[in-house]
């Protein structure tokens, strides 16, 4: 018979092996959400950019069309399954480049009409 130190250690190695047998799920190679949320950010600058006047139409539609080269170079980093660091690289580069110019848009002399 087992005595009670080897009992409890068993019983314990029992619950244990299905633990470590788990394997985290895998990454969606294709997966961008951090670039995701910086776009959702930028877009939400550009708004309220339009909203309070400190954009004009003009200046809103140049920042539109850079956030929309933005999402094409990133469906066509995703067309084949995997974006790549150098594809996750450049379109970042892209959103800091974009996230100065609204920067810059913003705060210049520049008004919409009231």
């Amino acid at each position: 018979m087992l005595n009670m130190k080897t009992t409890i250690a068993l019983a314990l190695a029992a619950f244990m092996i299905p633990v470590f047998a788990q394997t985290p799920p895998a990454r969606d190679p294709a997966a961008t959400p951090g670039i995701d949320k910086r776009q959702a950010m930028q877009q939400k600058r550009i708004d309220e950019g339009v909203k309070s006047g400190a954009l004009t139409g003009r200046e809103a539609e140049r920042l539109q069309k850079r956030e929309a080269k933005i999402e094409a170079d990133k469906q066509a980093a995703k067309a084949d399954g995997k974006v790549t660091a150098a594809e996750r690289k450049k379109l970042n580069r892209e959103l800091d480049s974009t996230s100065r110019a609204i920067h810059h848009q913003k705060h210049d002399a520049q008004t919409a009409p009231k």
